[in-house]
């Protein structure tokens, strides 16, 4: 029996179970981050369902999510971790201990690599060139060696920031570059092929890539152990079709006999996670209605800027997904409110968000699906200090995990 359409149909705000942000979260000191415990187990649950029903092993990818002090949610439900390099893991090998540890890098350091092979299980090349290089010292040190390729077919519009399919892209060899480059030699390193390809994409994004990797590689991966098909995988999002995913999933271990890996990121801790931020101003210039928050889209929550992405807002809506006539009535219109952070960047900009009711200076703001791509990219621009960070455990209880202040910042500028 086949896996449900929708997988779970959770809002954003679902783990504040009918409460108000202020009722749950006033008493905190804001910017504040809130990590939910629940809804990360919950997204655990998901995903292993996934890897119970097909075979294939999921793993974490770091660069979304790496609140260690966390992982023990997740470990159970879960192969492993993924990193970008030394640091990443050796996080995932000591907070996830007896879980696999996959590394892919663009190009790996001399100085790390020896390192490097003390805490990883499968490491991943990006060119001939690196397997070549490192290639033999990590398979004499019993590592499962792979090579990331490049599919060549894009199925992203307007995130070209994190498509690795762009013409010119520097992630993953090509067919080009693997006939020229590759050598019997250097295929008998391998154990498997690496591509990653999506971005907060549905499977039938995967479904491309596969049939591009099909036709591209067909030849190649049967010689394999394992394709890894890399992250942006959104599993877990209300509405995507696991049918397709475990068919994909199926079809590759049945056209090539391998193991099948995932590393979301998103996935792992999608809508786990808050935002709390209070009014410092509000004022107009022209038609525009501007309130100043005390959170930093720059600083605090950067993939606002780089994707670009509008975070769900507790009690408000997203102006730009609006109908023409708005949130309200003609007899009661929306209030519109342009969202900014205060520091001297003039795109520090949430976005245009629509309430039922006027902003006051004070008033707490809740942004939603803040667990991701936001504690691990956070910085410290103009000087803002970094928000503390809370877990909203499965019992109630508000715990904080760490806070930050002045020698957080100074710190990492200098040494005296």
């Amino acid at each position: 029996m086949g896996a449900p359409r929708t997988t779970d149909p959770r809002p954003p705000f679902a783990g504040l179970n009918g409460h108000t942000p202020e009722e749950l979260f006033g008493s905190l000191p804001t910017p504040c981050y809130i990590l939910d415990e629940a809804a990360l187990r919950r997204n655990g649950e998901l995903l292993a369902d996934v890897a119970k029903r097909t075979g294939c092993k999921i793993l974490l990818a770091q660069k979304a999510f790496s609140n260690y002090e966390l992982y023990p949610v997740l470990a159970p439900y879960l192969a492993g971790t993924e990193a970008s390099g030394l640091y990443e893991a050796r996080l995932g090998a000591e907070e996830m201990p007896g879980g696999e540890v996959h590394v892919f890098c663009g190009a790996y350091r001399d100085e790390e690599f020896a390192e490097l092979l003390r805490y990883a299980d499968h490491i991943v090349f990006n060119s001939p060139r690196q397997l070549e290089r490192f290639g033999p010292a990590a398979k004499q040190a019993g590592k499962s060696v792979g090579l990331r390729v490049n599919p060549e077919r894009s199925t992203q519009e307007g995130h070209a920031i994190y498509d690795p399919c762009a013409p010119g892209s520097r992630m993953g060899t090509t067919r080009a570059q693997w006939d020229e480059k590759m050598t019997p030699e250097l295929l008998s390193l391998l154990d498997g092929l690496h591509f990653h390809t999506l971005c907060e994409q549905d499977s039938d994004a995967l479904e491309v890539t596969l049939d591009a990797a099909a036709e591209r590689f067909g030849d190649v991966l049967p010689r394999m152990k394992w394709l890894n098909m890399g992250g942006g995988h959104h599993i877990t999002k209300p509405g995507y079709d696991v049918v397709r995913l475990e068919r994909c999933i199926r079809r590759a271990q049945q056209a090539w006999d391998i193991q099948v890996y995932l590393e979301p990121g998103e996935a792992c801790a999608l809508n786990a996670g808050y935002l709390a931020a209070r009014v410092l101003d509000v004022f107009r210039n022209g038609e525009i209605r501007l309130a100043i928050l005390d959170a930093s889209a720059a600083c605090h929550m950067p993939d606002v800027l780089e994707m670009p992405y509008r975070p769900p807002l507790y009690g408000a809506e997203d102006r730009d997904e609006l109908p023409s006539h708005g949130a309200g009535t003609p007899d009661n219109p929306p209030h519109v409110f342009r969202l900014g952070g205060p520091t001297c960047l003039a795109g520090d900009v949430i976005g245009d968000y629509a309430f039922p009711a006027p902003l006051r200076e004070g008033e707490l703001l809740l942004f939603g699906d803040m667990a991701i791509y936001t504690t691990c990219k956070n910085n410290t621009f103009n000087g803002m200090p970094l928000p503390s960070i809370y877990v909203l455990r499965e019992d109630g209880r508000l715990d904080c995990l760490r806070r930050f202040g002045y020698e957080d910042f100074r710190g990492r500028l200098g040494g005296k």
